[in-house]
């Protein structure tokens, strides 16, 4: 019976390895087939950009750029990015300390609700304040009467960037915290450590690299997000166009090495995250790694000139 096991043990062993191990034509068509289809989805894409925002040459392309209008578009968009970043990076922390190293009623709630922005459309988003800060929205009258605007002005755009931006943060910490455990806070506590300096110096340097890829992540979604920037913006040229709306509107009055001029430089922030993704995935996996402990080896005391 035990060699009747073993051998139907083998023979699916074999089935496994022949469903894996392809022919050549097989493994170089679906290598191609996929190479082809970044190449024209997303790499030629990309080039063209470039190519058109450098087909006026350098100084059309530097003269749309330096264009006081769109010099206003990239403040905005920088200014948003430095209010949003900072607080989805601490409310990031502050959630994901509290959903892995705590257990408390309404853990699944707080994680559904984090997860809310990823399930809704980024123009919903925009409605949303709308409704509640718009002329004809439930807070609209008391906001006029003192002289106070969020629609179509600042404050609504930084509101709706950190609505759509604030999960990344925090996403990418809950598991890092999870995975690091809860053995290095309480000996820090046992030796006598209060809980602010247990978490500066023992929980955020263990969770650095996660924390550095969320912020990065953030910073990409806050400068390129358009659906729910765009419903509250108003499309003011000069006041509320960010970035991405600046695109469009360029785009839209047939200027096309500017439109594509200030695409370029959203093209080369997108470059530069996923570099530094990479590089701090690498990072993450590299600490993971060396702080495992080895194995112990297991000694055979059979073995002669072994005790």
């Amino acid at each position: 019976m035990s060699g009747r096991v073993k051998r139907r043990i083998r023979e699916s062993t074999n089935k496994s390895q022949r469903g894996a191990d392809e022919t050549p034509l097989v493994k170089w068509t679906l290598i191609g087939v996929s190479g082809l289809f970044l190449f024209v989805f997303l790499l030629l894409p990309l080039v063209n950009v470039f190519a058109q925002a450098f087909a006026g040459g350098i100084r059309a392309y530097f003269a749309a750029l330096t264009n006081p209008d769109t010099r206003a578009a990239i403040g905005l968009t920088a200014l948003t990015a430095a209010i949003c970043v900072p607080v989805n990076a601490a409310f990031g922390v502050c959630a994901a300390w509290a959903v892995a190293k705590f257990e408390f009623r309404g853990k699944a709630l707080l994680i559904t609700l984090i997860d809310l922005p990823f399930s809704v459309s980024p123009v919903v988003a925009g409605l949303i304040y709308v409704v509640l800060f718009g002329l004809q929205g439930y807070f609209g009258s008391w906001l006029s009467d003192h002289d106070i605007r969020i629609i179509f002005a600042v404050p609504g755009i930084v509101l709706t960037t950190l609505f759509v931006t604030f999960p990344f943060v925090a996403r990418e910490l809950i598991p890092v915290m999870q995975a690091t455990g809860n053995e290095q806070e309480q000996a820090a506590m046992t030796l006598g450590a209060s809980g602010w300096q247990t978490f500066w110096r023992v929980t955020l340097p263990s969770v650095k690299w996660g924390l550095l890829y969320g912020v990065i992540l953030c910073n990409a979604r806050a400068m390129g997000e358009f659906g729910a920037v765009s419903v509250v913006s108003g499309h003011i040229t000069g006041l509320t166009e960010t970035m991405p709306i600046r695109v469009e509107s360029l785009f839209k009055e047939y200027q096309s090495t500017a439109s594509f001029a200030v695409a370029s430089l959203l093209a080369v922030l997108a470059l530069a995250t996923l570099i530094l993704k990479s590089w701090f995935e690498w990072r993450q996996e590299r600490q993971f790694s060396s702080a495992q402990i080895p194995e112990p080896e297991v000694v055979d005391s059979s073995r002669p000139g072994r005790p």
